[in-house]
């Protein structure tokens, strides 16, 4: 742990300070639907020509009710969409490479996992999937399910702000604006950041060599800011054309925490109390440097067994991790990805010490609240305060307030709910698997280690974040209980790799 980590971290924190305000006052913007950007002069025509195109009444709102259906209908019709891009890949342009149609049990598993923002992908990317797969069945869900979980925090905060008004804004607009007035200027300008690194990197090798190559940059860029996860190649953001400095690494992760950051800021400015915002911002921040300090000393601290081999602990644990990023960018992207239920990696979370796997499995249990997802951070939290409300309120003999707003026994009920099922779907699937041949035989780990890549697989899909604990062979089960584990390298399987995590570093 020495001094250049804490300078980096201290960096970190306070430029993802500097730009949570900024961001805030931007986002408040974007999502009140009179709001005015300076992007309007571009984006409002293009805005009011899908409003007719699609027959949306920009001005009409929605109940809690009508938002809810809007929102599964079109995760129901996006899901169905992309599963027919994959089965279909073969008979649809741009695939050079000839891939044959996606597996029924593979495409669903894909489809499920990118409409819900897990984006776990049991295959490997440059080998599987062609790229129209990747630029449309793909990206479209990296934009759509971003802009959903931003779209259900705002409809939150907005019933939490008002105080008689019984609808919550309007589905079609939220993810309409979201999509050009936020997430699609970012990216460009992100994605030609990402674009002029990796040319000034990757192009100077010398001789002639056959690879994978393809629109990394735009597919990378999306993935951090929608904190979707995921990867162009198998590698993920270990691959060089995907994360070649350690500069594209730092505002990679630094971009993943960048709109859950200002979503604390939003949510203060639309309750009219924007120290409570800085409150929920300083309880995800303190939790956020708490568990990479753990996760970073564990690392650092390096593997006992091979101490005890005569092996130099100077040099901490690198196995699993790339050179060029070191033990603190990695221990530190391992902790920001699962706070943010991103799952992008840039080293094995297999090859962690002890200790150091348990920060980022404690992370997706926690249910990914320290800043989060896009949009599920914020509500996720407000979840546990609820709870925290009520409990005090008990404690003290008062009846539990948030905001003004009475905390009655339905808003327990159901944040207690919201918990339980985490709990359930985790710990359920977890011993099914456990006491299952399939699930044994799947397993790349055995022993107590083979337990916890059981356990963490099943809270990754659960918490939709899609980073891994290893690899698994390719059962048929995996995919339709979870997002998958992934395929284990070297089986013979039709999709034989994952690229959550790379396989070889």
């Amino acid at each position: 742990m020495d001094v250049y980590g804490w300078v980096q971290l201290i960096l970190f924190t306070g430029i993802l300070l500097a730009c949570t305000r900024p961001m805030g006052v931007y986002l408040v913007s974007v999502l009140d639907a009179d709001g005015k950007t300076f992007l309007d002069p571009m984006a409002r025509p293009l805005e009011q020509l899908l409003y007719r195109l699609a027959g949306i009444d920009s001005k009409s709102e929605q109940t809690w009710k009508q938002y809810a259906v809007s929102l599964c209908l079109f995760s129901l019709v996006s899901l169905l969409f992309t599963y027919a891009i994959l089965r279909l890949q073969h008979l649809l342009p741009l695939n050079p490479q000839g891939f044959g149609p996606v597996s029924p049990d593979l495409a669903f598993n894909t489809a499920v996992s990118f409409t819900t923002n897990t984006n776990w992908q049991s295959y490997g990317g440059e080998s599987t999937m062609s790229y129209f797969s990747q630029m449309v069945g793909l990206t479209f869900h990296n934009f759509l399910s971003a802009a959903s979980g931003i779209a259900v925090a705002a409809a939150l905060v907005r019933g939490i702000a008002r105080h008689s008004a019984k609808t919550i804004g309007n589905f079609w607009v939220d993810i309409i604006r979201t999509n050009l007035y936020l997430l699609l200027p970012l990216c460009l300008i992100y994605s030609l950041f990402l674009a002029v690194i990796d040319t000034a990197i990757n192009g100077q090798a010398a001789g002639t060599q056959i690879i994978a190559q393809g629109p990394m940059a735009s597919q990378a860029a999306i993935k951090m800011l929608g904190t979707n996860g995921g990867g162009f190649m198998n590698a993920n953001a270990a691959h060089p054309f995907e994360n070649p400095t350690p500069l594209s690494n730092f505002i990679q992760m630094l971009s993943i925490f960048l709109i859950p950051s200002g979503l604390t800021y939003y949510l203060g400015r639309m309750v009219r109390n924007q120290r409570h915002g800085w409150i929920v911002w300083g309880s995800m921040l303190l939790l956020f440097l708490a568990a990479f300090l753990v996760c970073w000393w564990a690392e650092a601290a390096g593997n006992p067994r091979l101490q005890a081999l005569g092996v130099d602990p100077l040099g901490g644990n690198m196995e699993g991790k790339e050179v060029r990023f070191g033990i603190f960018n990695s221990a530190l992207f391992a902790t920001v990805t699962t706070d943010a239920s991103c799952g992008a990696v840039n080293a094995m979370h297999d090859s962690l010490t002890p200790l150091g796997g348990l920060v980022p499995l404690f992370n997706i249990q926690l249910g990914e609240i320290i800043f989060g997802g896009v949009g599920s951070g914020l509500y996720g939290m407000l979840v546990f305060v609820v709870l925290a409300v009520f409990l005090c309120g008990l404690m003290v003999g008062r009846t539990p307030e948030y905001l003004g707003k009475k905390i009655e026994a339905y808003d327990v009920k159901m944040s207690v709910l919201t918990v339980l099922i985490l709990i359930f779907s985790i710990l359920g699937f977890t011993a099914w698997a456990a006491a299952s041949s399939w699930g044994l035989t799947g397993i790349a780990n055995k022993g107590p280690h083979g337990l916890s890549e059981l356990l963490y697989a099943y809270s990754s899909g659960t918490g939709n974040n899609g980073s891994a604990f290893g690899d698994a062979s390719g059962q048929v089960f995996y995919d339709y209980t979870n997002t998958g584990p992934g395929r284990q390298p070297g089986t013979k399987e039709a999709n034989p790799c994952k690229r959550r995590e790379p396989p070889c570093l």
